[in-house]
């Protein structure tokens, strides 16, 4: 059914078609037929985190970002939700045209930049949306926040989504923000990071609950600055990293339509290069956090692929765009295949 619903959505512009899915997987959702979209995902719970994950395949942040679709998504079999990227404050974003496809390499290239509705607007359809399953929230910087005063809006995006979300991500890593991706290295993480954790261990003392924390990093760092992060990540008491987003090389879509456009490039093309992050961080943290793989998921062998790199859970996002729903019980199962080895 996906396949044909796919040739008829590609049809409208790649934003265009973004909505109009999502809408669309929410009514079925809410006409009780999801399973038309879905196969069953067989469960395989693991605990991550702290958190119970009822099996290891969720979808990455960036496709529902205002979390408006929560309960559709997850209906669809996936172990867990991450929404998001939020700002504290609504931005509109990057002018149109600002997302591309590139199907011969089943890729996409976005410069959405963060976005969205904004802090409170998350926090309503979060807690309107009832879900009781794992859910991620992404919190990363206004454009116009100066990248010296970043701190003050990741502690905005913290206090406030804290009471909601299973675990918390620090989107250090999209190159869609001009400055963002330079808080990534040196003091200015160190820096960021203290102080998250300092107002992380106040607020699980006030709300009674510890809420783990993960840091979303790029596929495009040299293997130095990779295992330096990592220790800064152990030494700073970070729960968890996410590798990766998406890439600014171009590569591997050099020459095809859309292949110059400036942006994120996310699908296909990244699987190598966040894999390769993903076994220079296993080797570096030696299993003292876990690894959340994303980047290039888009089939079975793919997802296992990070597992066995070194992940622990896995996010999918393009690859979903491409294969749609049948991705989620196909990644399922091949994890399942390769642990039971």
């Amino acid at each position: 059914m996906y396949a044909v619903l796919r040739r008829l959505l590609f049809c409208l512009s790649p934003e265009r078609a973004h909505h109009v899915s999502l809408a669309l997987i929410s009514f079925i959702e809410k006409c009780g037929l999801s399973q038309l979209l879905t196969k069953p995902v067989a469960s395989n719970p693991r605990k991550v985190m702290g958190i119970e994950f009822p099996n290891p395949v969720g979808l990455a942040a960036g496709l529902d970002k205002d979390a408006k679709h929560i309960n559709g998504l997850a209906a669809l079999g996936f172990g867990f939700i991450e929404v998001g990227t939020v700002t504290p404050v609504a931005q509109p974003g990057n002018p149109q045209p600002r997302l591309f496809r590139l199907p011969e390499a089943q890729a996409i290239i976005n410069r959405m930049g963060f976005n969205n509705l904004g802090l409170e607007h998350l926090l309503d359809q979060v807690k309107n949306s009832g879900f009781n399953g794992v859910l991620g929230i992404n919190i990363g910087k206004n454009k116009d926040t100066p990248a010296e005063n970043a701190v003050d809006d990741y502690l905005l995006g913290l206090r406030g989504v804290y009471p909601y979300a299973s675990y918390i991500t620090v989107n250090l890593s999209s190159p869609n923000t001009p400055g963002l991706r330079d808080l990534q290295f040196g003091q200015p993480l160190i820096d960021l990071l203290a102080a998250l954790k300092s107002e992380q261990l106040k607020l699980a003392k006030s709300h009674d609950k510890y809420v783990p924390m993960a840091v979303k990093i790029a596929p495009d760092m040299a293997e130095e600055d990779i295992r330096k992060v990592a220790e800064v990540f152990v030494e700073q008491g970070i729960d968890g990293v996410i590798a990766t987003n998406t890439t600014i090389a171009r590569d591997a879509v050099a020459g095809l339509r859309h292949g110059s456009e400036m942006g994120g490039l996310s699908g296909a093309p990244v699987r190598e290069s966040s894999t390769r992050v993903i076994r220079i961080l296993a080797d570096a943290l030696q299993g003292r956090l876990p690894i959340i793989g994303v980047g290039g998921i888009c089939d079975g062998a793919s997802a296992a692929e990070k597992i066995a790199a070194g992940a622990s859970l896995v996010q999918v996002y393009t690859g979903f765009i491409y294969r749609g729903p049948a991705l989620i019980a196909e990644a399922a199962a091949a994890i399942a295949k390769i642990e039971a080895v």
